[in-house]
């Protein structure tokens, strides 16, 4: 194998991924010695830190907000533009977050699927009745997972959508008195990013328990 080789590797599967060719995808991991089952778990990991990442992101942003009380002229401006840069990256760590629970979701059916059918292929009754056990247990500690997921990423559009329109007000009446008529706005937002954590962690809680029991 050419030196330059192994640092191919991950750029060619990315792209199979975005191609959409799921089965050379596998293919291509699978000689590499991690089978569907490796996928899921390492891409089970990843969530959990995607969304400990998102959840870091969303308290600075509400940290950010707090700061432009007691500010006015210049420097009010220099706090906008970085709470303005702190709302970008909540939305970026949220793609990522989505974009990470549909693959494992992606990995997961297809895991299953080729779990069951492999199942039947088995001859003997026992170790048959024994897999079919172990598979239906799989599929039900992930649907606690996937429950849990689908609830923190439903948390974050609302959080998202009031953050955009807090940033969006500041931006058209960025001075203090401005700053200050929005208190009540502030305090709506933190509650809900205290949820939205709050649900994030139970999600991270759950990804922790799925990868043990892998």
């Amino acid at each position: 194998m050419p030196l330059w080789a192994p640092f191919m590797i991950p750029a060619i599967v990315f792209l199979l991924i975005l191609s959409g060719c799921q089965s050379t995808y596998y293919a291509v991991w699978e000689k590499m010695g991690k089978e569907k089952r490796h996928l899921l778990r390492d891409n089970v990991e990843q969530v959990r830190e995607d969304q400990a990442e998102a959840s870091e992101q969303f308290a600075s942003v509400v940290e950010r907000i707090k700061a432009l009380y007691g500010f006015d002229g210049d420097e009010l401006e220099d706090v906008y533009a970085k709470l303005s840069g702190d709302y970008q990256g909540c939305e970026e760590r949220a793609d990522a977050v989505r974009d990470r629970i549909d693959k494992v979701e992606r990995i997961a059916d297809d895991l299953f699927s080729e779990w069951a059918s492999e199942i039947d292929t088995i001859e003997n009754v026992k170790l048959q009745s024994k897999s079919r056990a172990s598979l239906q247990d799989t599929r039900n500690r992930f649907a606690r997972l996937q429950r849990s997921m689908a609830r923190a990423e439903a948390s974050m559009d609302p959080v998202l959508n009031n953050l955009r329109d807090y940033v969006l007000y500041l931006k058209h009446n960025l001075n203090a008195q401005a700053v200050s008529s929005l208190r009540k706005e502030v305090a709506d937002i933190e509650t809900e990013v205290s949820s939205l954590i709050a649900d994030m962690n139970r999600s991270i809680k759950e990804a922790d328990a799925f990868v043990k029991s892998m």
